[in-house]
């Protein structure tokens, strides 16, 4: 019996002194968390890519309202939507824009926190949003929202900030309307 546990003991010996295997076994135990941290980094680029992605499409669909394009061709919030798409890469999905304007009479009153979404039964949004682009010389905030479709990573690492699981990105621009009569 003991002859059997030293026996055993050398052939562990044996086995844990020979480097054939090691790269295999290393590379089994770090591999999990190195493409974790990779899957982590590529949704993080992504949505900073489509922040900036919205950030730009708010700037120049605020111009519209600015300069008093919106309000005297009488766009609807639909119509100025659309508008809003047409600036945004293929990458974002128009049926995931929501737009919200509220015009003000002073920079003090003017409300630019984040808006709290809410949903309905069925999974969409039961938010109605606002569509008043204001008048010559009103300040007006402009907030567009994209709901981004994100997985939860390895690592229970999870960018959502949503209730369905989304992230909730947003653009605010506040200006004050043109003369533009």
């Amino acid at each position: 019996m003991i002859f059997t546990f030293f026996r055993g003991l050398r052939l562990f010996r044996a086995f844990a002194s020979d480097p054939r295997g090691s790269t295999a076994v290393e590379f089994a135990l770090v591999s999990a968390p190195f493409f974790a941290l990779l899957l982590a980094s590529i949704q993080t680029a992504l949505v900073y890519f489509c922040g900036q992605c919205l950030e730009t499409a708010a700037e120049k669909s605020g111009r519209l309202l600015l300069t008093g394009y919106a309000q005297t061709n009488t766009l609807s919030q639909q119509q100025y939507l659309a508008l809003v798409c047409a600036r945004l890469p293929s990458l974002l999905s128009c049926s995931n824009v929501m737009i919200d304007v509220q015009s003000y009479s002073s920079f003090s009153s003017a409300v630019t926190s984040a808006p709290t979404v809410k949903f309905a039964k069925n999974g969409s949004v039961s938010n109605v949003w606002s569509f008043s682009p204001g008048n010559p010389g009103d300040i007006v905030v402009l907030r567009v929202m994209y709901q981004m479709p994100v997985i939860g990573g390895p690592l229970n690492f999870t960018l959502s900030n949503l209730s369905n699981g989304n992230h909730l990105l947003l653009a605010t621009a506040v200006f004050k309307n043109e003369q533009y009569q």
